[in-house]
Parts: structure tokens; C-alpha cells; sequence
């Protein structure tokens, strides 16, 4: 039975990780929150590596406040870069793979094609400046570091957007979602099954474990804006709160987000052999969860 170290695992993506883990007993799983391992303390790290043996780390520990980071520069970079970086020393130094996971922000969004990963790079914000810092870091730490860009997660459980809209589409009669910023959702569950179907290929032998060192993007097939989000998520929950597109501008927010941040899969597909599902079908899956 291979060994999973999880960080993070009070956010979305960690407890996906711990409930999709019955799926795949041929895994454990050890997911810890911030007060079992706080990853900007490298001495936290070693301890848990001494007392502990891994075969895999996915870090899904991350400062995620976007706007919020806009004045706490510091917290996010303690975080996001150091957090990632103390994470890839301890890996290296055991020779585990990291399994570190990054953004669509990184990107500055103005290309208006579906981005690839050698599309260059250029974070718009504190917050994206220290998840790119943070991919460098875990990368030059660890040369067996594989890096997933992923956008718009959302889950039945925690902060999300799905659950905002929910929350006033309930309370409003009307609300207000900008149109102008395209992308793809990402169900939490469609994304961390496929990153435990990576390593179970990577282990069955289906796919070279050298194939895993590298940058790669996953989201939901499909594209659309915010306004597309909350569209369909009112009309499956047949809510009776008007919305109403709006541009970006007419929002304002601390931080500057990319206008086009829709991700291309194509090599992550065609490297392990993985379908993704569409975007809607996984928003009316993960409505009928709550």
C-alpha cells in the first residue's frame, strides 16, 4: 500500500482527497490541517518526515485569499512560496514526489486562446505572484515536483463560488456577475480523482513516473464566464433571483484578475490517458451532493 502525504486538508481539495481515498484502497492516505503541520515551519515538516515514511506529498495547502492578499503580502508569501519551498526540500531529500498545485492566475489573460502550459507567465497580484514563486520554488527544491494549474474549484463543502450563489441566490431578488471573465469551473472531485488516477498509473506501470516532473493543466471541459456559472446553477435550483451580467469594471476589486484564463488539457489527457468531464454536467453532480 502506497503512503499519501496531503496537506491542506481542511480545504476543498483536501477532504476531496480523503473521502475519494475509499475508491482507491490501494492508497493511504494521511491528510493534516494547518495545526498538524504547518508547512511554513520547516522543522514541523522534517519532524513529520522522520516519524512518518511517504511515497507521495500532494500539497493542497495554499493561502487563497485573492483580494485579501493584496495587503498581506507577507502571509501569502510565507505560504505560498516558503510553504511550497519547505515542502519540496523535505521531499527531495527522501527523493518523494511532490505533488504541488497552482493556479490559472499566473497568467495574465489577455492571449484569448485556450492557454498551454508554455504559455508565458505573468501574475497580475500578490496572490498570483506567490503561487507562481511558490511553482519555482517547489521545482528548483525538487527536480521530481509536478505542477497542476487548476481554476474556479468549487465543492459541495467550504468557500466557494457555487455556494455563495446558492446562499444569495436565496436571500436576493436580484444580483450582479460579471461576464467578461472567461474560464472553466472545476469540480473538486473531478480534480482530485484524477490526481489519484495519475499515481495509480504511475504505479500499475501504465505510465513512465518520469512523466509526473512536469507543469500541467487541469479544469473541466468547456468554457464560461461567471455569469455562465451562476446561470446554471440558479436554473437547476430553479431560484427566482434575477441575474444580471455585468462587466468587470463595474465590479471592482483589490485585485486584478486574468480575462481569459481558460486552460488547455490537451497534455495532461493525452500524457495519462484521463477524460474530463464537461463543466455543466459536473455543477448539476455536485448541486445534487448538497
Amino acid at each position: 500500500m502506497k503512503k499519501i502525504l496531503v496537506t491542506g486538508s481542511n480545504g476543498q481539495l483536501g477532504k476531496a482527497l480523503t473521502i475519494l481515498a475509499k475508491k482507491y484502497p490501494q492508497f493511504q492516505i494521511m491528510a493534516v490541517d494547518k495545526a498538524e503541520l504547518d508547512i511554513t515551519q520547516q522543522f514541523r515538516i522534517n519532524g513529520l518526515f522522520r516519524r512518518e515514511s511517504f511515497d507521495y506529498c500532494i500539497n493542497a495547502a495554499a493561502y487563497t485569499a485573492v483580494d485579501k492578499a493584496e495587503t498581506e503580502e507577507e502571509l501569502a508569501h510565507q505560504v505560498n512560496v516558503n510553504g511550497a519551498k519547505n515542502l519540496a526540500e523535505a521531499c527531495h531529500l527522501l527523493q518523494i514526489p511532490l505533488i504541488h498545485i497552482s493556479t490559472d492566475y499566473v497568467y495574465n489573460g489577455n492571449q484569448g486562446i485556450p492557454i498551454t502550459e508554455n504559455q508565458e507567465v505573468q501574475p497580475m497580484g500578490v496572490y498570483a505572484t506567490s503561487k507562481l514563486l511558490g511553482e519555482l520554488a517547489a521545482k528548483s527544491a525538487n527536480q521530481q515536483t509536478m505542477v497542476i494549474r487548476t481554476s474556479w474549484v468549487y465543492a459541495p463543502f467550504g468557500h466557494n463560488f457555487l455556494k455563495t450563489m446558492l446562499k444569495y441566490g436565496a436571500e436576493r431578488e436580484t444580483m450582479n456577475v460579471v461576464y467578461d471573465q472567461i474560464g472553466t469551473p472545476t469540480y473538486v472531485f473531478d480534480l482530485a480523482n484524477a490526481l489519484l488516477s495519475i499515481i495509480d498509473k504511475v504505479e500499475k506501470k501504465l505510465v513512465a513516473k518520469e512523466l509526473l516532473f512536469d507543469t500541467y493543466h487541469y479544469s473541466n471541459e468547456g468554457v464560461a464566464s461567471w455569469y455562465d456559472f451562476a446561470k446554471i446553477i440558479f436554473d437547476t435550483q430553479k431560484m427566482h433571483c434575477k441575474l444580471n451580467p455585468i462587466l468587470s469594471e463595474a465590479y471592482p476589486t483589490p485585485a486584478k484578475r486574468p480575462a481569459f484564463s481558460l486552460l488547455d488539457k490537451t497534455k495532461i489527457k493525452t500524457t495519462f490517458g484521463i477524460e474530463i468531464p464537461n463543466w455543466m454536467d459536473s455543477v448539476r453532480k455536485c448541486l445534487k451532493e448538497i
